[in-house]
């Protein structure tokens, strides 16, 4: 299948979220919770990642998670993901619990699409001090791509992690995970990056996201993404392709927020007070701009706006 139409063929089955000016979203991705080990890239902005969250869930706004959320290509059990980040995992259990957590599978965690293996891993987990299980995400469905739909307009916005559109991430994701979980995580330990990595390739980056832009451009909607850990934010007037880039960045997480009508590209990172004091903090990085304006997109522009 074309991977323009495989991506139509997501927009087409998925699932639709209401949505109108009142609505609060944080999308995040790439994610990538691993088991605590040394090859575990999410370990050393759990605190980040725990920060953002919890001021998101104070603000009430729903939390999406666009794919990679657990490393399930280095990590063969979630079920070890789940014991070294409990807190993580409570707190997504809190957005669940109030129907403000929606959960996309990428291409490292390619397995959550069985519904077999959501049942056994995520409906409950095992907590060893009190030896017994636990309710987690009880019925939860996990989606390939879900759409935003406005209540009053109707336009749509749809989300998918972006590796469909990748012959190796999305076909023979089976083989690349094999080459990841046996050859290039034991060679990280040695500092050797793994070149079938699209997060580690700016070519694999631009092929992406030239693919993404183009089912854009062809069908006229908005998409936003993640996979290539790349943040995008396009000027008004361009083809509407966000990424909301990731959250294993170097001492950083990005993420989308889309509230007020308006969407903003965000970024959490350790800052510092006069006084020396350290905190976590928020910082606007493109935005807020008014969705209104790219529901109006109907030219091709040239370039996004790419963060570095």
């Amino acid at each position: 299948m074309h991977t323009l139409k495989r991506i139509s063929k997501v927009f087409e089955a998925a699932a639709e979220i209401p949505f109108d000016d009142s609505s609060k979203f944080i999308l995040m991705s790439d994610v990538h919770r691993g088991d605590g080990s040394w090859a575990d890239d999410f370990s050393k902005n759990q605190n980040l990642y725990f920060a953002a969250l919890t001021h998101y869930y104070n603000e009430n706004y729903t939390y999406i998670e666009i794919g990679d959320g657990d490393e399930l290509w280095k990590n063969r059990k979630l079920s070890d993901i789940i014991q070294v980040h409990s807190d993580a995992f409570w707190l997504l259990s809190k957005f669940f619990n109030e129907g403000r957590l929606y959960l996309i599978f990428g291409n490292h965690d390619m397995v959550k699409r069985n519904d077999k293996c959501v049942q056994n891993n995520l409906y409950r987990y095992f907590h060893e001090p009190e030896k017994k299980y636990i309710p987690l995400f009880e019925n939860i469905k996990l989606h390939e791509g879900v759409v935003l739909r406005h209540r009053v307009t109707g336009q749509r916005i749809l989300l998918i992690h972006g590796h469909q559109v990748s012959f190796c991430d999305y076909t023979l994701w089976k083989f690349s995970r094999f080459l990841v979980r046996y050859l290039w995580r034991p060679l990280e330990l040695f500092g050797v990056n793994d070149p079938t990595s699209t997060a580690k390739n700016y070519d694999k980056k631009d092929t992406v996201e030239n693919k993404l832009t183009e089912w854009v451009i062809r069908e006229k909607h908005m998409l936003i993404a993640g996979h290539t850990h790349r943040p995008m934010f396009p000027e008004v007037g361009d083809p509407p392709y966000f990424n909301d880039g990731s959250c294993v960045h170097p001492r950083s997480i990005t993420g989308i927020e889309i509230a007020d009508g308006s969407i903003t590209l965000v970024k959490w990172n350790v800052k510092t007070k006069n006084d020396g004091q350290l905190y976590i903090g928020r910082d606007v990085l493109v935005g807020p701009r008014r969705l209104e304006d790219y529901f109006r997109y109907s030219q091709i522009g040239d370039k996004a706006h790419t963060i570095n």
